[in-house]
């Protein structure tokens, strides 16, 4: 028997990691979909009915059963509901008339471009506060940083995003209102600003604390004293070795966040009038449009599981160590 041994056994290995993460993802994702799926059974009473109001007649009912494949048989509309997805069918909206599909694709990158900006934004923020406070444990700097994360945790978004209307728009004049803008990128980026900054600074909040804590411990470690033996700079010993392995817990945290700006940006798009998924979703179940809620809840699970892949890869990027263990 051949036994593979060296540089090529680390290649296999190298190449079988990233692999392995994305078959383990596949029984997430039909969970996913599953539920999904499920949740348009479990509303309580029939769901057509409500659709079309207490008044509609037993025929009109029929018909839009019939058009949703309701009155199949259980197993035969699941299976209509995956062939949907493999074929990027999400059905049709009752109130819209139009394809969910459409209608999640051109919502989606409006609540993509808010989140993304939203976390770059408290990254930004959160791992140079971080650093500096665990570089003066138990100093003013330390203590007034402490106070500002939990005056930023203990802040609501539906709070938070009025103020910074009534401050920067209204008051000061110097930002939009509301809406993602019709006047090209500068635009959008204008109109982007306080939404970002609403949904960022609760996670600048969340990163900075862990930061902190992450480089306490990791400042406290051998290799670190040793380091500083070698006669190291302190920036070489801060950035290159402690916060590399620091990275570690704040990236599962910041794969975590990531689902909450997306739960949260459904109350930052109404209150700033974005045209994101949240937005959307708020319409679809006000106008009781189940397929709608259901294609924008896919929608968001979806990307969740995907965040989740690509923090599982980020560790390896963030500590060449976790590649081999």
């Amino acid at each position: 028997m051949t036994t593979v041994s060296g540089p090529q056994a680390r290649t296999r290995t190298a190449l079988w990691k990233p692999l392995r993460r994305i078959l383990l993802t596949l029984p997430v994702l039909w969970v996913v979909v599953s539920v999904v799926f499920f949740l348009i059974h479990l509303v309580p009473g029939d769901p057509i009915v409500q659709m079309l109001g207490e008044g509609a007649t037993a025929s009109d009912i029929d018909a839009l059963r019939h058009s949703y494949g309701l009155d199949a048989p259980l197993s035969q509309q699941y299976a209509h509901y995956w062939h949907g997805i493999l074929h990027a069918d999400l059905g049709q909206s009752l109130r819209l008339h139009d394809s969910v599909t459409h209608l999640v694709l051109q919502r989606y990158p409006y609540t993509l471009a808010l989140t993304l900006a939203s976390l770059l934004i408290g990254v930004a923020m959160a791992i140079p506060s971080g650093i500096w406070s665990a570089l003066h444990r138990n100093r003013w700097q330390d203590r007034t940083l402490g106070v500002l994360s939990l005056v930023g945790l203990s802040f609501p978004n539906f709070a938070l995003g009025p103020i910074l209307i009534i401050v920067f728009s209204i008051n000061l004049g110097w930002l939009p209102v509301s809406t993602a803008g019709t006047g090209g990128t500068t635009d959008f980026l204008l109109h982007l600003i306080l939404p970002a900054i609403t949904l960022g600074l609760s996670l600048a909040a969340v990163i900075t604390r862990m930061v902190r804590t992450a480089m306490l411990e990791e400042l406290s470690q051998d290799y670190i004293r040793t380091a500083r033996a070698k006669g190291l700079s302190e920036n070489r010993v801060v950035y290159r070795h402690a916060l590399r392995n620091a990275l570690i817990p704040v990236l599962t945290v910041i794969g975590l966040q990531f689902g909450s700006l997306l739960a949260g940006a459904i109350v930052t798009e109404t209150i700033f009038s974005w045209p994101g998924i949240g937005r959307l979703t708020l319409s679809a179940i006000s106008n009781r449009d189940y397929a709608l809620v259901q294609g924008c809840i896919l929608a968001v699970g979806l990307t969740y599981v995907a965040v989740n892949l690509l923090t599982d890869v980020a560790y390896t990027i963030a500590n060449p160590r976790m590649r081999s263990e």
